[in-house]
């Protein structure tokens, strides 16, 4: 199987906003990761605009191949993403101030605003998907909602120390192997590189892809983007 990688920006345009210049340029690094054999790359988004703005989606949507946007199912993001028109939306739960990973969504959303997110990207003909915790029930969750993917949050299983992260490994793909069984396409993101990435694949073969950002970019600044992105997909398979 061929696996997709996705790259996140959204430590390029942190490390953006901490410098307080307006370099590096997200639509630039798109181009080079893309041009390094990434799959497509992905803006996460939050209601406020930071620190991804609203101008970086329009400028990547011009420069990437294939764009990703991740957001919460808010009215106000919901009308941006329908205005950019990215290949995919992945809905999440908006990271808060102690936590830059974007949280899966919880069960309450999956039930109540999410459906309706769905649709109206459906509508719009723009693909959607859940980012979603690698729990049985949350995958059926998931389905029930009509999404199209899940992918499933892997921090918290491949970042636990040793004795504890086989047991979460095995939660992990059956998960994964719940949501291939329903039909819906899965993928993984959060906490990986290219190490965590080979023990993910061979408890999980059923992936489709991952979605690394701050590793692979604090990779790319020692080895450079295409080292560190071939790296990453010597361990896809």
């Amino acid at each position: 199987m061929t696996r997709a990688l996705g790259v996140a920006l959204d430590s390029a345009a942190a490390l953006r906003d901490a410098s307080g210049r307006d370099e590096p340029r997200l639509a630039v690094i798109a181009m080079a990761v893309e041009l390094a054999g990434a799959d497509a790359v992905r803006a996460g988004v939050v209601e406020s605009l930071r620190p991804v703005r609203e101008t970086d989606l329009y400028d990547l949507r011009r420069a990437a191949r294939t764009l990703e946007l991740r957001m919460a199912p808010t009215p106000s993001l919901l009308k941006l993403a329908l205005e950019v028109r990215p290949d995919r939306v992945i809905l999440a739960s908006e990271p808060t101030a102690a936590r830059f990973e974007p949280a899966p969504l919880e069960a309450a959303a999956l039930r109540g605003v999410v459906p309706a997110a769905l649709r109206a990207l459906a509508e719009a003909g723009i693909p959607a998907w859940v980012r979603i915790a690698p729990e049985l029930e949350a995958v059926k969750a998931a389905r029930a909602a009509n999404a199209l993917g899940v992918e499933l949050a892997s921090a918290g299983t491949v970042d636990l120390p040793d004795a504890e992260r086989a047991l979460a490994l095995d939660r992990f793909a059956d998960a994964a192997r719940m949501a291939a069984k329903l039909r819906l396409a899965v993928t993984a993101a959060g906490a990986l590189d290219a190490r965590r990435v080979r023990a993910l694949v061979a408890a999980a073969p059923v992936l489709e892809g991952v979605v690394i950002g701050r590793d692979l970019m604090a990779r790319a600044l020692l080895v450079g983007i295409d080292r560190a992105i071939r790296d990453v997909r010597a361990e896809l398979g």
